[in-house]
């Protein structure tokens, strides 16, 4: 198992798209999980757990760059380590 003391501390804001402003790749490298309303999810592209919301893609639609679209959904967010 991984050592904590070792892990970089979550941020505030986090996006899995490199592109974004808000990427952190030393985070990826272990496994993360995101819980909205004390439910996990395993489909969430961003979060902002000061704001509360996430974003998630909305169906199969995609933009004119290829990439899916997403909503934004408010409530209650956590992010932890797994």
């Amino acid at each position: 198992m991984n050592d904590t003391t070792q892990r970089p501390a979550l941020p505030d804001q986090l996006s899995v798209d490199p592109r974004s402003p808000h990427h952190v790749a030393a985070i990826f490298e272990h496994d993360i999980g995101i819980k909205f309303n004390d439910k996990e999810r395993f489909d969430v592209n961003e979060y902002c757990i000061s704001e509360g919301w996430i974003k998630v893609p909305a169906g199969k639609s995609l933009d004119r760059k290829g990439n899916p679209l997403l909503i934004k959904v408010k409530g209650k967010v956590e992010a932890f380590y797994k």
